[in-house]
């Protein structure tokens, strides 16, 4: 391949030299240049393309082969930047072609979050994107009559917006929206192409994304807040000094969506992307890290993880889901915790069966081949088989044979009550309300109240408690009563004499204790709010669960409802609303 590669760069390169002029009149360090240019330029692209054919999975196999690409595109784009003169008159050089190896270089930072979780090179990403709208490296695109060159520049704009979606930085996403929105309406008006419809949902897709959140938080002058949900350095309950709680660290997470009527955008849903801000920290400036990305020696000690290792899967087949989840559970650390996280589709028994195994429940459907109707998947009541994509509880026992830690959020999710730990090692299914209030449920489409209650719980509480804004001040003082909250619950789950050891296991994770945390506070508020009453469908919330692995079966509800009591007390006092107090007085 090298040498089919070293052939077609000569003949490029007479290409270019005979429509420059006499081959014969230009120099030769000018002809070296524009040599090991091409020669930079063809390699980078075949390294690129490479990128493909890596298995999705695993973390070992991909890091040698991103480091070398890496190198490629460091060469090429100091290169170009030494040496542009020449290359912009032997070469034929063009800004939207600087500009494509720019957005390269940027994908290449995005995909190496993907791999790594670490969100300091979403920074890295940002920075090449940002660039190429400052310099205008794609302006002269528009007055070449070549559209696969304005499709280029349409990608370039979608993927900017995915990472800065990501970075939370929503006034540039606005921004970005109105000049892919001008962009695309250019292109289809010049070339009256066929893919109008698709660039349009994608425009349709980012607006209802970014207006995913139910509460805004307000300045003064009534503009918009941009709150970020990532674990500050303040963000988890500490532990008392003495406490006795597991070492176990949160390694590798599966992130998986399937909800239908969900916004999503560039396949990542609402409720996928809370979860993965749930489970990263704050990013860090790239520059203090002293490794380039993929070059670490394997001699060498890693440095420790910043953020659990994660994989994103959109609709996954139940093969691509059960390669992952090996993948997952053959690289777990010793003393480490694979989480799996499911919003998806609730897939019910077709009938009544004569036993009742772990796959006689139903569960969730993890890629949608059947119609839908309202989120739901249409079961015909005489099937005789079962839905192949439904990843029933049975499904995951082969894995428990190390740390899990499973979060269900779907409208079967109390198939998984009936979860059982075979292997004695630590286990925790943390599971949602399988109906809500209609008032909340019209609002399904906008991302899960009890995924937003994992991420962000004091928005989650003000939409359940009727209101869409507040004021920043109050925001603040807010999360300041949610902190001592959350410190209140870690004490009262870590003193506690009969809540189940498996808990505590996990409490030593600064992201699986404040999962707990939030969750408690999410259990409380819908077992007294008023607006659930007439919703009784929790699945978890039964004290006759018959197994000890379902968080709801184990708090200490008296001193809960004591605490949620002083927390709307505490709410009341900083002028939060009347709302919190009657829809809680009754409780």
């Amino acid at each position: 391949r090298s040498c089919q590669n070293q052939v077609l760069t000569e003949f490029s390169l007479k290409e270019i030299m005979s429509s420059g002029g006499a081959e014969d009149d230009i120099p030769q360090g000018e002809r070296k240049t524009v040599t090991d240019f091409c020669y930079l330029l063809d390699k980078s692209k075949q390294l690129f393309n490479g990128l493909r054919d890596l298995p999705q999975y695993g973390q070992k196999q991909w890091q040698s082969y991103f480091g070398r690409t890496f190198d490629v595109y460091t060469k090429l784009w100091k290169f170009q930047q030494q040496h542009r003169q020449v290359l912009d008159n032997r070469y034929g050089l063009k800004r939207w072609q600087i500009g494509e190896i720019a957005s390269k270089i940027g994908q290449l930072y995005y995909h190496y979050y993907l791999r790594t979780s670490e969100t300091s090179y979403l920074n890295e990403a940002f920075s090449f994107y940002s660039a190429i709208r400052q310099r205008s490296y794609y302006s002269q695109v528009n007055k070449e009559d070549r559209p696969e060159l304005v499709v280029k520049k349409l990608r370039y704009y979608a993927r900017f917006i995915v990472v800065c979606l990501l970075l939370n930085k929503m006034d540039v996403v606005k921004d970005l929206v109105k000049e892919l929105s001008d962009e695309i309406e250019d292109y289809t008006h010049r070339f009256n192409t066929e893919d109008q419809v698709e660039w349009n949902l994608v425009l349709q897709e980012v607006a209802a994304f970014v207006e995913a959140d139910p509460v805004m938080v307000l300045n003064d002058d009534n503009t918009i807040v941009i709150t970020s949900n990532r674990l500050a350095e303040t963000g988890a309950p500490l532990l008392e000094q003495g406490m006795i709680v597991g070492q176990l660290t949160l390694a590798d997470a599966l992130i998986i969506g399937n909800c239908n009527n969900q916004v999503k955008f560039s396949e990542l849903t609402v409720d996928m992307f809370r979860m993965l801000q749930a489970l990263e920290r704050e990013p860090m400036n790239l520059a203090s890290q002293m490794n380039k990305p993929g070059m670490q020696e394997s001699t060498e000690k890693p440095a420790r993880r910043e953020n659990p290792h994660k994989y994103l899967l959109y609709k996954p087949t139940f093969s691509q889901l059960y390669s992952f989840l090996a993948a997952a559970f053959k690289e777990l650390p010793a003393n480490s915790v694979l989480l799996i996280y499911l919003s998806a589709t609730g897939v019910f028994p077709s009938g009544r069966s004569d036993s009742e195994g772990p796959y006689d429940f139903g569960g969730v459907l993890t890629n949608s081949n059947r119609d839908i109707i309202n989120g739901d998947a249409i079961h015909k009541r005489n099937q005789s088989y079962k839905e192949m994509h439904c990843l029933h509880p049975g499904d995951l026992y082969p894995f428990t044979r190390k740390p899990l830690f499973i979060i269900v959020d779907s409208s079967n999710s109390i198939a998984y009550k009936n979860f059982t730990n075979l292997f004695g090692q630590p286990l925790v299914c943390l599971l949602s309300p399988t109906a809500y209030p209609k008032a909340l449920q019209d609002q399904s489409q906008r991302g899960s109240l009890f995924t937003l209650f994992l991420n962000n719980p004091l928005m989650a509480f003000l939409f359940v408690s009727g209101l869409s804004s507040m004021r920043r001040g109050l925001w603040e003082k807010c999360q300041d009563y949610l902190r001592k909250i959350n410190r209140d619950i870690a004490q009262l789950l870590t003193h506690s004499r009969s809540i189940d050891q498996a808990f505590l296991q996990f409490f030593g994770d600064e992201f699986l204790r404040l999962l707990l945390t939030r969750f408690v506070f999410c259990s409380a508020t819908m077992r007294m709010h008023k607006i659930f009453r007439v919703c009784r469908e929790f699945s978890l919330c039964e004290r006759e669960s018959p197994n000890k692995f379902c968080f709801h079966a184990e708090l200490p509800w008296l001193w809960i409802k004591g605490l949620f009591y002083l927390t709307s007390v505490a709410l009341l006092l900083v002028g939060f609303t009347n709302t919190a107090h009657k829809d809680f007085s009754h409780a």
